[in-house]
């Protein structure tokens, strides 16, 4: 340093002049002494692999229930007084108690399987049950023959530009139009009933499945050309895991489709199923009883496209 520049000197604060450090004691920021604040851990309670499983039910759940409790507050608003033409929640209670704390009257279980009663007087479970055996028989059926037709004009162009304009034309054909020709062909409920729903059904199933096949990307073809694989082969290890998407995605529709078509086929037809319960509550001025068998179709539908989306992740899992 020269003139009356003062020389500096190392200190824990840095580098300061001289004087400033012989007069002034520098006190380092302690390392200790402040108690550390540690992060509340959760109780173990709230880790809980159970409780932690209740609380994502409960998150998708309540949105649910808040939004039915909703409607039915604004129905039972709405429809509560005398001189409305719609029954209000409490009526369809009243009114309809019978038919909802009894829904398996006349239904029997034993170890030779299930029996309803054929004269008519059984609770709204029998008659879902009835609808659901003819939906399973026509539902089944499309699904084997859709899944075959839609592989068959997925991997063949001459199969695909002669069936996929009648396949066109044909499934815009409403349902009930099909209840005339099923009726002349079968003679009976029963059988016209099951046809309905297999016309019904298998078309988004063709559909869709060929959409699946024909969308295989050519590096899996070449892979089973390169391996020589066999049809069966080729079908269980490339095309399946391929197609399950578009295929299940069908099957959905059709499920769906086949369970509208069953009412509507039976409330034309008569006899039993829930659609004959709706419209011989209606011919019988019972609407309480019909917004009770409209709640059971509602259920039994989304019961029935989740079962077949949980059985479409089980298969796709696999493959």
């Amino acid at each position: 340093m020269t003139g009356n520049s003062a020389s500096l000197v190392p200190t824990a604060a840095g580098m300061v002049p001289s004087h400033v450090a012989a007069s002034a004691e520098i006190i380092p920021y302690p390392n200790s002494g402040m108690p550390k604040i540690q992060p509340a851990l959760p109780s173990a309670w709230l880790t809980d692999p159970v409780v932690e499983r209740a609380r994502s039910v409960a998150a998708s759940v309540m949105p649910t229930l808040m939004m039915i409790l909703a409607l039915l507050a604004v129905w039972e608003i709405a429809c509560g007084t005398q001189d409305s033409s719609l029954p209000s929640p409490s009526r369809v209670w009243s009114e309809s108690y019978e038919v909802i704390v009894h829904p398996l009257k006349g239904v029997s279980f034993d170890l030779s399987g299930l029996h309803i009663e054929g004269s008519g007087d059984v609770g709204i479970a029998g008659h879902i049950l009835t609808s659901l055996e003819r939906v399973a028989i026509g539902y089944g059926l499309s699904s084997v023959f859709g899944i075959g037709l839609g592989i068959l004009i997925g991997q063949s162009l001459f199969a695909y530009r002669a069936l996929d304009p009648l396949f066109q034309v044909l499934r815009t054909v409403p349902p009930l139009a099909w209840l005339p020709i099923s009726l002349a062909i079968f003679q009976q409920a029963g059988p016209s009933a099951v046809f309905l729903i297999f016309i019904t059904a298998i078309w988004p199933i063709i559909l869709n499945t060929a959409a699946g096949v024909q969308n295989i990307p050519p590096t899996y073809r070449n892979v089973g050309k390169v391996l020589a694989l066999n049809p069966v082969e080729y079908f269980l290890k490339i095309m399946l895991p391929a197609t399950v998407p578009h295929m299940f995605t069908g099957l959905r529709i059709g499920v769906g489709m086949s369970w509208l078509a069953i009412v509507a086929a039976e409330m034309v037809q008569g006899g039993t199923g829930i659609g004959f319960f709706i419209w011989d509550s209606y011919n019988s001025s019972l609407l309480t009883d019909t917004i009770v068998a409209l709640v059971w179709i509602g259920m039994v539908g989304f019961s029935l496209d989740r079962i077949v989306a949980w059985i479409g992740r089980r298969v796709a899992r696999q493959n």
